[in-house]
């Protein structure tokens, strides 16, 4: 699994035009899944510590602008979008395989779980884009502070 944080002042998802996903300040998160995730992984050590990670880093500012408080601290909201291409592979030639993403019937349910999973953390306080959707993403980038969080580094 790999989830890439993009703090934000603000964010918004939209398909065709319709607005699906607004938040102010917070984080957007691609969210992608690999060829050896299953659905066995949820509730597991390594997700419950990649969503713990995400929600505790402490990439907000505090009172004297230091990054030192982490989003449920800074009153911030979550865009979750699912990207199956966080597991491109660009080593050859000009187009990019996407054969280490996970297939659709395992990457779909595992990211409605971690919508589930993340909004049970923070209530009230979660968003999501839609699943295999042709999205327009939107944010303005806080900072810019982006990172990715990858569970082969856990």
């Amino acid at each position: 699994m790999r989830l890439l944080l993009q703090r934000v002042r603000e964010g918004k998802v939209t398909i065709e035009g319709q607005n699906v996903a607004s938040i102010g300040k917070g984080l957007v998160v691609l969210v992608g899944f690999g060829p050896e995730d299953t659905i066995d992984l949820r509730g597991g050590k390594l997700w419950n510590t990649l969503i713990e990670k995400m929600v505790g880093l402490r990439i907000f500012p505090d009172d004297e602008g230091k990054m030192n408080r982490g989003i449920e601290e800074a009153g911030g909201e979550i865009i979750l979008v699912s990207q199956f291409t966080l597991y491109a592979d660009s080593r050859k030639g000009r187009r990019p395989s996407f054969h280490l993403s996970a297939p659709p019937g395992v990457a779909e349910p595992l990211f409605q779980h971690f919508v589930e999973d993340v909004r049970s953390r923070l209530p009230g306080r979660v968003q999501q884009g839609v699943f295999a959707a042709d999205m327009d993403v939107s944010l303005t980038n806080w900072g810019p502070v982006t990172l990715l969080l990858d569970s082969a580094d856990f």
